[in-house]
């Protein structure tokens, strides 16, 4: 209820703004010998122009995220676990080639489509969960445009795996109730600008394929730490993707923005001294000499570039009973530290559902409850508000844009060499039935 009247007064801020200015230019003249019926004249008069573009800023927003609601309503979602095979030989590379085979940006066809259908990109969500210590592997995805998608991808590149439907959805057991759980909510992201690279897997060696009990496991941290859970604590990380696209009016957006693609070509132009608007060789000798580590992050960055990307909002929760809380296990949190790299970008909490101040922020902690209330339920619903505003730079908690690249180094099937009870894997591998089966009797018989 919160997050809707703060939405309501944040639309309403200027049109009130307008009207107190026009009361106090009303009664100013008032106290004057000035006659303000002319201006009310030419106001009405003149409404026709003003009064739709003021209606439209107003009802603009709301009734777009009426309509995508609508579309993601009528699309459905689903919960697919996923159980691990006893052996995994592939690379996070294969991950990413899941990721590109389902990056889906659906764009509209028209304004129709856009503002009467609401068409938009829709997201993929994928969590990793700790049920009391048992860490299970999740993707939550719209019925009826990724779920055939994303079963055949992942058969394909991970043979042996088994993918299977949830009746009912596993989020859907803890219901907000702050008597008998406690809880706490993080916003996990990139800290700095977006198009600086994380560590990815290409960085950690994994794309040479090297022996399995070789490989560096970036998901293996992760993993033992909240396999460590008591039997009543819960954690659940969920990473929310949508299809990163270019925006403008056609796809339902009033400020037109292009894709992260220019963002890097003109850092790195920057970086090398280029200057689009003198015409002669790339190369002189006034040219920066970049360093070894500055050469590695431009081709990082221009790799990214390449590749098909994601907008990314990342969110953990952290679920015991009430009475229990144990700080201990929010170490998992520090696990995504792996993925930093000076230099280039970390990948940390921007937000949480508490204060460094609770005694003068939150005296009364209505808001964090109100805040908690809220992530759980943006949890199960699979969508994303971001809570941590200034001014849209790099300190907001705004999904970022990650290439598929460094999405599946956070997010993959991992391999063999992560061995842990509290990992478990199927004992028997998925096999299809050979194809030269018989299909009718023999007419001998």
């Amino acid at each position: 209820m919160g997050a809707f009247l703060a939405m309501i007064f944040e639309r309403m801020i200027i049109p009130i703004a307008i009207v107190i200015a026009f009361s106090a230019v009303y009664f100013g003249l008032q106290r004057t010998d000035l006659s303000i019926e002319p201006v009310i004249s030419v106001m009405v008069l003149l409404s026709p122009l003003w009064l739709p573009y003021l209606l439209f800023y107003i009802m603009f927003e709301e009734w777009r995220e009426y309509i995508r609601m609508k579309w993601r309503i009528d699309n459905g979602r689903v919960t697919l676990r996923i159980k691990l095979p006893q052996e995994v030989f592939k690379s996070p590379e294969a991950m990413e080639a899941v990721f590109n085979q389902i990056y889906d940006p659906s764009g509209a066809d028209n304004l129709y489509q856009t503002y009467i259908d609401g068409k938009n990109p829709l997201a993929v969500s994928c969590e990793l969960v700790s049920h009391g210590g048992e860490v299970r592997f999740y993707v939550n995805v719209p019925k009826k445009k990724f779920k055939n998608r994303v079963e055949a991808q992942l058969y394909a590149h991970y043979p042996g795996i088994e993918v299977v439907e949830e009746l009912i959805d596993y989020a859907a057991e803890v219901q907000w109730n702050p008597d008998k759980y406690e809880m706490m909510a993080f916003h996990i992201n990139k800290k700095d600008n977006q198009i600086f690279p994380i560590k990815t897997y290409i960085d950690f060696g994994l794309d040479k394929l090297p022996k399995e009990e070789e490989k560096f496991e970036p998901m293996a941290t992760m993993i033992e730490q909240i396999g460590r859970l008591k039997p009543h604590e819960r954690i659940w990380i969920q990473f929310l993707a949508k299809a990163h696209a270019k925006k403008n009016f056609g796809t339902g957006d009033l400020h037109e923005s292009g894709t992260w693609e220019k963002d890097i070509a003109a850092h790195v132009g920057k970086l090398l001294g280029r200057d689009k608007d003198k015409k002669g060789p790339l190369e002189t000798e006034m040219t920066p000499r970049l360093t070894r580590s500055e050469q590695d992050t431009v081709t990082a960055m221009e790799r990214n570039g390449s590749k098909y990307a994601y907008e990314v909002a990342i969110r953990m929760l952290y679920i015991t009973e009430k009475g229990k809380f144990n700080g201990e296990s929010l170490l998992a949190l520090r696990t995504f530290a792996q993925y930093d790299m000076i230099g280039r970008n970390r990948v940390g909490v921007v937000w949480r559902s508490d204060f460094d101040y609770n005694w003068f922020s939150d005296f009364s902690g209505a808001k964090k409850l109100s805040w908690k209330k809220s992530e759980l339920h943006d949890y199960k619903l699979r969508e994303y508000s971001a809570r941590a505003k200034s001014s849209g730079g790099s300190k907001s908690d705004d999904p970022k844009v990650f290439s598929s690249e460094e999405l599946a180094t956070m997010f993959h099937i991992p391999g063999s060499a992560v061995i842990s009870p509290s990992l478990p894997r199927i004992m028997s591998t998925r096999k299809e039935a050979p194809s030269n089966l018989p299909t009718g009797l023999s007419s001998t018989i």
